[in-house]
């Protein structure tokens, strides 16, 4: 009868073999997850080479609002020139409301995820303008961001009160009221609009906030941050939490006392240091 027993050299020989041929296999069947991508250049020879950068408007633009988006691009006016097409396209197209409910969905999962205490100390802090109103038909006849605001010219706008509600907002607002939620408003505006802000805000079905902050004449030259930021700071020395912290310009969210998680809603037609 003939022995199956392996020497030690013929059970090494056994295994590299194995092994080999596992390897050649799980090299075979590996996705090439680069091999067709549209940012691999087909022509050079080298795998990895990426492509020139496209320099068609659509692309462009898009890069250009992923870097406002991202807080990478800061300090600007106005939008450039060759985007302004583009801004508006994404603003009354589908794509604005469809990003503006992404952040609206996620943050009620993350509200609905908190523990809320029920002592009416947990908060919700929201900006106005194009967080809870949209100034879109303001901003339409401003080439969508291409032509500088003034002022004087939003302030009058504002006094009209016809602002619509930003309908992925209004809804994450009711909910947090559902919930519990204490709701706080902070805006830039400044104090002397505050009736009409108030106005404007129950027309588009906003009710039951807790404060309304507008600047008052000593914070009239402050930068957003900073004026934000002492208000926050007030809220949370007053015994509140702020566990929520929603707004359209990093400005909004940036700073300190900014709250437990912040949400940042799109816009690219405007900039507010």
């Amino acid at each position: 009868m003939a022995s199956l027993s392996l020497n030690h050299h013929n059970l090494l020989l056994l295994l590299f073999l194995l092994f080999s041929c596992s390897l050649h296999f799980t090299t075979a069947i590996r996705p090439q997850v680069f091999e067709n991508s549209d940012w691999i250049s087909e022509e050079s020879t080298d795998k990895w080479k990426l492509k020139e950068i496209p320099q068609d408007p659509e692309h462009n633009c898009e890069a250009w609002r992923f870097g406002v988006e991202t807080n990478t691009l800061r300090y600007w006016s106005v939008v450039p020139s060759e985007c302004v097409e583009y801004v508006k396209n994404y603003m009354v197209g589908n794509q604005y409301l469809m990003d503006s409910n992404t952040v609206a969905n996620e943050s009620i999962v993350y509200a609905n995820s908190l523990n809320i205490s029920g002592d009416g100390k947990d908060v919700w802090v929201f900006d106005v303008d194009e967080t809870l109103l949209s100034n879109l038909p303001l901003y339409s006849v401003y080439n969508y961001g291409g032509t500088e605001l003034d002022d004087e010219a939003f302030i009058k706008w504002a006094d009209l009160a016809e602002d619509p509600a930003l309908p992925a907002s209004h809804r994450l607002y009711t909910h947090l009221l559902h919930l519990g939620f204490k709701i706080f408003l902070l805006t830039g505006r400044y104090d002397y609009e505050r009736n009409s802000t108030e106005k404007n805000l129950i027309q588009a079905g906003y009710h039951s906030w807790e404060e309304l902050f507008l600047r008052e004449p000593d914070e009239y030259e402050m930068t957003a941050v900073v004026y934000k930021s002492e208000r926050r700071s007030k809220i949370e020395k007053d015994g509140f939490r702020i566990r929520g912290n929603s707004g359209d310009q990093w400005s909004d969210l940036s700073g300190y006392s900014i709250g437990d998680r912040t949400f940042k809603l799109p816009n690219p037609m405007y900039f507010i240091p």
